[in-house]
């Protein structure tokens, strides 16, 4: 028999210690394998703007698996279809985006659980996150490893924050730096004086709630600001972004401005 998986990251929530992350958008397990040894404590294995699909998002897992990082999986969506196969092939903590009421946050806590609590449908007998059910007592005990984040990105996201984060069943809430850019009439430009107020207006409501707070941004100050602000999930660049600068650097290094 095999021990239940444990949540790293839940449990470092739970702690209050900040975690530090790295987007994954290449979709590609290869590269997924070299940037989980790179020493960050979680990575986000991306569908929403990333082209992966279920299975690319497996090979993605199992990439990672035998590295001390925790991999966090956003679907392009919430349905309960999409968290129910995600969850099945091993992916412990859901980031989904778009969540703007309540409603919408407590519905996505009933596709993280089994009945009679929620509608996950059971199939465990053949899926990866029971290990093929050498783990005893899956059904009973997932939900302790299990970690819900839910993503707040728009106006309408702002005005229901309060009511979202005291959610029963969520674990933290992600402020979307891009999408709120644009929703303030600021697209483009994450790191406008209005985009930055809201955001850590919505930094301190999430803390107020008793829940993780977390971003994701590339600017060194604003994810240090977000870290003295008590966010404690903070991503600080992506695979994509570090790839191409890094090699519009080397290049110019050597062809200048040719």
């Amino acid at each position: 028999m095999i021990d239940m998986p444990v949540n790293s990251f839940k449990r470092g929530l739970a702690e209050g210690r900040a975690q530090i992350g790295l987007w994954l958008s290449l979709a590609d397990p290869y590269c997924a394998e070299l940037c989980a040894g790179a020493g960050f404590d979680w990575v986000t294995i991306d569908a929403e703007h990333s082209p992966n699909d279920v299975r690319s998002i497996l090979a993605c897992l199992q990439a990672v698996a035998p590295y001390p990082v925790h991999p966090i999986v956003r679907p392009p969506f919430g349905d309960t279809v999409t968290i129910k196969r995600l969850l099945d092939i091993g992916a412990q903590t859901l980031l989904i985006p778009m969540v703007e009421t309540a409603e919408q946050a407590a519905g996505l806590v009933s596709a993280m659980r089994y009945p009679p609590e929620g509608v996950r449908g059971v199939g465990s007998l053949s899926a990866r996150a029971s290990r093929f059910s050498r783990v005893p007592n899956y059904l009973h005990n997932c939900e302790r490893e299990l970690c819900l984040l839910v993503q707040v990105e728009s106006r309408r996201a702002l005005y229901n924050l309060d009511a979202i984060a005291a959610t029963p069943g969520v674990d933290g809430v992600f402020v979307g730096p891009s999408d709120l850019s644009a929703a303030l009439g600021h697209l483009g430009n994450p790191t406008h004086s209005e985009v930055v107020a809201a955001i850590e207006n919505a930094i301190g409501r999430i803390r107020a709630a008793g829940r993780a707070a977390g971003i994701m941004t590339p600017d060194e100050g604003l994810a240090r600001k977000a870290l003295s602000l008590g966010c404690t999930f903070v991503a600080v660049g992506a695979d994509a972004a570090i790839l191409a600068r890094g090699t519009e650097a080397l290049a110019k290094k050597f062809k200048g401005g040719a």
